[in-house]
């Protein structure tokens, strides 16, 4: 019934383009590391009307199977700012129809009354006690991309089998039900219900409980500069910082209103450094501010810049801020402990493809770190568990700047990460130190963890394929890579197959990802390199990283020694010019 989708496909059939409208038509969304993600337009394989109300009513067939209390429990939806004029496709719009379609079959919704952060909608569906939710966003993706996240009832992602069996059951229901195209349900309807005051207040609440030097805070004379990048994240990181005893961050003006398009960046994610942050770092030069945060546009994740004693920035990677956070939180949690309290119960999580710096901290310090597949959705589960057999957690994260403090949102979260990144630059100023000089010290204590994560883009599937089957029979069938030139390989692990050359059954301890293509070469000189597909863009990503132990530590000699180790990586193993391959920078 959208007229503009529509339209698209019936010019496509005119103009006799049918490469393209098979491409549409001819498949089906999948559920990646953050749910479905995809161009908003026409056809089976983008977001668009039709695909979100498809979605939402296999979802509602599978809760429907899975919960006898479905209806009276309910369900939360939530949505950014992203919008297309060409396509008449918005966020709001969205979220509208995937409320209608559950309100059309007497569903409780629970349907924000503005746009909000995502980590909102899995707090909400904890709070309220509800079965699940869906939070319309594509994150930092570029403009012309939209996704819908799945929330299960524990507050985390949806994970295998939900997946599956949610895709299956929306094949079973692709013919819109009635009422599944009333997006003005949500302002009729007696079953929606409003849940934004009474989130925003308690989440604000909850936010105290990571709040350990408020005194410190009152007093702080430190300013700091917060972007929102055209996204939802101005209102609420104000409000965090109230909730710590802060004076309010100095905005940037051009990007605090949402904006769909993006306008004051080239590509609206907070990870690409400081190309991206250049408004907000010379406003922040201008005010006399040390620290910029800047929360990606669904605000769930956060980058952060700080100036250093020369005046150039310093813009720390997601692998640097883990290192700051965990030392942060576990300095935090032994202060604050109580006596009887025991560091063995205490837990700290990373994917796998991320920094080992928190393992190094944990063998120094007593407590536990896990590992698992990349996506925060396998720690969000992870952690659900953890707390349910009565462990404590205190911080998780990717390295992709996606951070989670405390557990009261068991998913990454910008906005709290920006607040709790400022009592830590304002604690470290009453000791004469700046966060950078505060990472120094970090890797001096527990060892350099050197790391370097980067991509390549590549439209073309069938070449991504070829490089990794080619790595999967290397010297011969289902050989891998003994060497990568000079560099000696101890071990292998492909997630993608489940092999693991280090395990006495070789099989991998994390679980198998067939969906996706992964490998890890773990090198005899200490450096461990991952190259996978990414599950929400067009890239191969490599990420590599060479750890020290204490004292061992001559850091120009391990950043040497990397950057030699990733160009032979990337000529020997990915072949850029030959596979067409294009570089991040271009």
């Amino acid at each position: 019934q959208n007229q503009k989708t529509k339209e698209q496909i019936e010019s496509l059939l005119q103009d006799g383009k049918h490469k393209e409208l098979r491409e549409r038509l001819c498949c089906r969304l999948s559920f990646g590391t953050a749910g479905l993600r995809s161009a908003m337009g026409a056809g089976f394989c983008y977001i668009n009307d039709l695909t979100v109300i498809q979605s939402t009513q296999g979802i509602y067939k599978y809760l429907e199977r899975n919960f006898s209390d479905f209806k009276q429990r309910g369900f939360v939806v939530g949505y950014d700012t992203r919008g297309q004029v060409t396509s008449n496709c918005s966020s709001k719009k969205l979220a509208k129809l995937t409320a209608a379609v559950l309100l059309a079959k007497d569903v409780l919704v629970y349907f924000f009354s503005t746009y909000v952060p995502t980590p909102f909608v899995p707090y909400a569906v904890q709070q309220l006690g509800a079965v699940a939710g869906v939070m319309i966003t594509a994150s930092h993706n570029r403009k012309e991309d939209n996704g819908y996240k799945v929330y299960w009832e524990n507050g985390a992602q949806i994970t295998s089998p939900h997946d599956k069996e949610i895709i299956k059951c929306i094949e079973e229901c692709v013919e819109p039900w009635n009422g599944s195209w009333n997006e003005n349900l949500v302002d009729t309807s007696p079953l929606r219900q409003d849940p934004l005051k009474k989130i925003c207040d308690s989440y604000m609440e909850d936010l105290k409980k990571i709040c350990y030097h408020r005194e410190l805070n009152v007093q702080s004379s430190l300013k700091f500069v917060h972007t929102s990048f055209h996204g939802v994240g101005h209102d609420y990181v104000q409000l965090a910082f109230k909730a710590f005893g802060f004076q309010p961050p100095i905005p940037v003006p051009e990007q605090k209103d949402p904006d769909p398009d993006f306008s004051t960046v080239k590509c609206p994610n907070p990870e690409e450094g400081e190309s991206v942050l250049e408004l907000s770092l010379r406003l922040a030069e201008k005010e006399g501010a040390k620290v910029v945060v800047a929360t990606d546009p669904d605000a769930d994740r956060l980058a952060v810049a700080e100036q250093q004693e020369n005046g150039c920035w310093k813009v720390f990677t997601g692998n640097e801020l883990a290192a700051l956070f965990g030392w942060w939180m576990f300095s935090c949690w032994k202060e604050s402990c109580s006596q009887d309290a025991n560091v063995r119960n205490v837990y700290m999580l990373a994917t796998t493809v991320s920094s080992k710096i928190l393992r190094a901290i944990a063998l120094k310090e007593g407590f536990h770190f896990e590992e698992t597949l990349p996506g925060f959705k396998w720690i969000g589960s992870r952690v659900k568990n953890l707390l349910d057999n009565g462990k404590e957690v205190l911080f998780a994260f990717e390295e992709s700047i996606g951070f989670m403090c405390g557990t009261s949102v068991l998913d990454k979260d910008g906005v709290s990460a920006a607040v709790v990144i400022a009592e830590m630059a304002t604690y470290l100023q009453g000791q004469g130190l700046s966060l950078a000089q505060k990472l120094v010290d970090i890797y001096e204590t527990y060892g350099y963890h050197i790391s370097k994560t980067s991509y390549f883009l590549c439209y073309d599937p069938p070449t991504i394929k070829r490089i990794f089957e080619r790595l999967r029979n290397f010297d011969g069938p289902q050989s891998y890579p003994k060497s990568c030139g000079v560099y000696n390989i101890l071990h292998v692990r492909d997630i993608t197959t489940g092999y693991d050359s280090s395990q006495l059954n070789k099989k991998s301890v994390l679980p198998v990802s067939k969906s996706s293509q992964m490998i890890t070469f773990t090198f005899q000189n200490g450096c461990v390199a991952t190259l996978r597909t990414s599950g929400t863009e067009p890239k191969i990503k490599y990420y590599a990283e060479m750890c020290a132990l204490p004292g061992h530590s001559d850091r120009g000699v391990l950043e040497e020694e990397l950057r030699n180790l990733i160009e032979a990586l990337i000529e020997n193993f990915l072949e850029p010019a030959e596979n067409r391959l294009t570089w991040r920078s271009a």
